[in-house]
């Protein structure tokens, strides 16, 4: 009998956080909302429902809709949460659907023609399909691991325990004092989110390979240009990733077709690319599995220092 292959399952990073703010921001904020949980599964909604969205701030991988002070919706996505986002009339219920945000004039608007937009997995989306922001009248939330009411305090505190967050304008300077003090694996502190927040297992695999860095080197032995250069590498990748919600890390120079549209097996250089040729070297590309948590990618001749 044969069985289904495991898929390794993909939790949004950073990029896609930031991306689903700056969404949402430019649908609803400055606008009065209806927020409903139609199936219990959201029980805080009268805190929120028709008050006035003032912005939707992001960090890390979090999410925090401010309806002012003490009313901040935050949202943690987690491995299984997704949104879904629509125009025109209110779909009907279903599935386990946790809370729904509309823009009740909008909502009694004829729909744009592309009606819903459910995200398919990050590297299928090329942001063709997306419904422009301003057309969005309605988003739905099904699957986060987290989606309550936060304080004011309860997000300050949330924002003093994360670390630096490359989307944010943040300066990496608190990021390379704890990795300095640690001799655990430069792969394993990437992983941690009072390290950097917004980092998960692709940009991970990704930036290390690009700094040509061993994922299990101590993190006081990395050298701290070296950091500083991934720091600065990572800004420009995770805005980029904001775009359509594909990672693309890759250079043009090493891929096999270095002109025209990226293709989806050349976007990574060693993310779920196990067995395949390093694009650089040739040599097969190793995985590791429950390193932090989660599988680790690397090339054992690029990543050998």
């Amino acid at each position: 009998m044969r069985r289904a292959a495991k898929v390794e399952a993909w939790m949004p990073e950073g990029n896609e956080i930031h991306r689903w703010a700056a969404r949402h921001a430019a649908a609803f904020a400055g606008k009065t909302v209806r927020v409903d949980g139609p199936q219990g599964r959201f029980t805080d909604a009268a805190v929120l429902d028709g008050r006035k969205l003032l912005g939707v701030k992001a960090i890390g991988k979090h999410l925090g809709y401010d309806f002012g002070k003490d009313r901040i919706l935050h949202v943690h996505l987690g491995l299984q949460g997704d949104f879904t986002e629509g125009s025109g009339p209110l779909p009907a219920v279903k599935g386990a659907l946790r809370l729904r945000m509309w823009n009740a004039a909008a909502i009694k608007k004829p729909a744009a023609e592309l009606r819903s937009r459910k995200h398919s997995w990050y590297s299928e989306d090329d942001g063709t399909a997306n419904i422009p922001a301003e057309q969005i009248a309605w988003v739905e939330l099904r699957g986060p691991m987290d989606c309550t009411v936060y304080s004011q305090e309860m997000w300050e505190t949330l924002e003093r325990r994360l670390g630096p967050d490359p989307l944010n304008g943040d300066g990496p300077d608190r990021a390379l004092a704890k990795i300095a003090k640690s001799k655990k694996p430069i792969g394993v502190l990437l992983m941690e989110q009072d390290v950097m927040a917004g980092v998960g297992n692709i940009f991970r695999a990704e930036l290390l390979y690009r700094a040509r860095l061993s994922p299990f080197a101590p993190g006081a032995s990395v050298p701290v240009e070296t950091l500083k250069k991934m720091w600065k590498d990572a800004g420009p990748l995770m805005r980029a990733g904001m775009v359509d919600r594909r990672i693309v890390t890759t250079l043009a120079k090493d891929r096999p077709h270095k002109k025209g549209p990226v293709l989806r097996e050349e976007t990574h250089y060693v993310y779920r690319r196990n067995g395949k040729p390093c694009w650089v070297c040739g040599t097969k590309v190793m995985k590791m599995e429950g390193f932090a948590g989660r599988n680790l990618f690397w090339c054992p001749v690029c990543q050998k220092g």
